[in-house]
């Protein structure tokens, strides 16, 4: 099988030859560029270079060595976008190592870690001395209550997950965006045998967190409901009206339409289930239903942590498969979701603890983490295989190798 017949058996629930792989055909699936520059060093892989395409995360795009040597079955469509030389501008990671960034994003060094500066001059972003991440420095609508939202996309624009572009988003700010996707889109399905994944968000409850303030939006669903709601209906029309020929661009030719929206924490729902099946269920499922309606692409979710409690109205909103599956999280044990959910969706991820097993365990700890997550989701198709979200700087690179090589049944070396 190819990868993308073996990915869309999977999503389809059948069984394909081997269990599907992902890493870095996700936002949320993918590899520190740190991680990957040593994980390179330490297979002796020469030349090429280090895209860090999501400045935010830190997160490398893999190169065609890294696809076939660990046997990855889907890819990012902004990989159709990576080669244009006019895309990137050199710069250090944090740990010195030379990387290439994307060249229209203002990154410059102040006290001794660096900022991204909005085109405006304001600091939208900060990435302190010693941390490996960018962190949000403004919340647009911090402090204040709104009786009209018509502005909301100027608002929007000032938050570090939308100012920081990645080359596909980048250029939706050009007149030809829909146009050059569907031609970009068209070329890597031809040259490519992967599944292609397109990251479109849709976020409802995170957007309120990156407006607002998490504290202060918790708030104001509470105390100014309301007001919210016409919020999240505003977030809903402009998520809505830049769906639709972002589909007809893309539909024909990718396979995985992806939206996120963060629930869980590590130790249950961020929000209760009640007050998701309000406000949230159901401009949710008009998003995602608007995908199944206008094509046959599958609607893949990233919700991180204990999000268990909401796979039933997930399900009837239209997610067809649900990343990263965090495993460590509570009622997120994996054979409960196995057994409760997996006829009705697809797991992607939850091969192995990207918190406590995959940065300190030994090679073998994670070879058996892997086989034994492997075993419970396998059965009857519904997964595909990667870590509980990133790969992160400290992992490894042996126990990068150790859990993809146990996966795609190499003997360890």
């Amino acid at each position: 099988m190819t990868g993308r017949e073996r990915v869309l058996a999977a999503l389809r629930h059948r069984e394909p030859d081997r269990v599907p792989v992902d890493c870095g055909g996700t936002r949320s699936s993918g590899i520190m560029a740190i991680a990957y520059d040593r994980l390179k060093r330490h297979l002796g892989v020469q030349g090429g270079a280090t895209r860090v395409y999501d400045m935010v995360q830190q997160l490398a795009l893999p190169e065609p060595w890294f696809l076939d040597r660990f046997q990855v079955d889907v890819i990012d469509l902004v990989q159709a976008y990576a080669e244009e030389s006019s895309q990137w501008r050199e710069w250090s990671l944090p740990d010195g190592s030379p990387a290439l960034i994307p060249s229209w994003l203002r990154i410059e060094k102040r006290d001794g870690g660096w900022v991204c500066i909005h085109e405006d001059g304001e600091i939208i972003a900060r990435m302190p001395a010693d941390s490996l991440y960018f962190d949000q420095a403004v919340w647009p609508l911090l402090g204040k209550h709104l009786d009209d939202f018509g502005d909301l996309p100027d608002h929007m624009d000032r938050v570090m997950w939308s100012y920081m572009r990645d080359p596909l988003d980048n250029s939706a700010r050009f007149p030809d965006y829909h146009t050059r996707l569907a031609e970009s889109a068209r070329r890597l399905s031809r040259e490519s045998d992967r599944a292609i994944q397109f990251s479109f968000g849709g976020n409802l409850f995170e957007w309120g967190q990156f407006l607002y303030r998490s504290d202060e939006f918790f708030v104001n669903l509470m105390n100014h409901r309301k007001e919210m709601e016409k919020m999240l209906d505003r977030l809903t029309e402009i998520h809505l009206a830049a769906m639709d020929p972002i589909l007809d661009a893309v539909a024909p030719h990718v396979d995985i339409f992806k939206v996120g929206d963060d629930l869980g924490m590590q130790t249950g729902p961020m929000l209760s289930p009640e007050l998701y099946h309000e406000l949230f269920y159901p401009r949710h499922k008009k998003i995602y239903r608007r995908v199944k309606d206008r094509t046959d692409l599958f609607v893949l979710l990233h919700s991180c942590g204990a999000v268990a409690e909401f796979i039933p109205d997930l399900i009837d909103a239209g997610v067809d498969a649900l990343n990263p599956v965090q495993i460590a999280a509570a009622g997120m044990e994996p054979e409960k979701l196995k057994r409760e959910f997996g006829r009705d969706i697809v797991f992607w991820g939850g091969g192995v603890d990207a918190q406590h097993v995959l940065p300190s365990a030994d090679p073998e700890r994670v070879r058996r983490e892997a086989r034994r997550n492997v075993d419970v989701f396998r059965p009857g198709g519904g997964y595909v295989f990667c870590a509980t979200h990133n790969i992160t700087a400290d992992v490894p690179p042996e126990n990068i190798v150790a859990m993809f090589d146990e996966v795609n049944g190499r003997a360890a070396e």
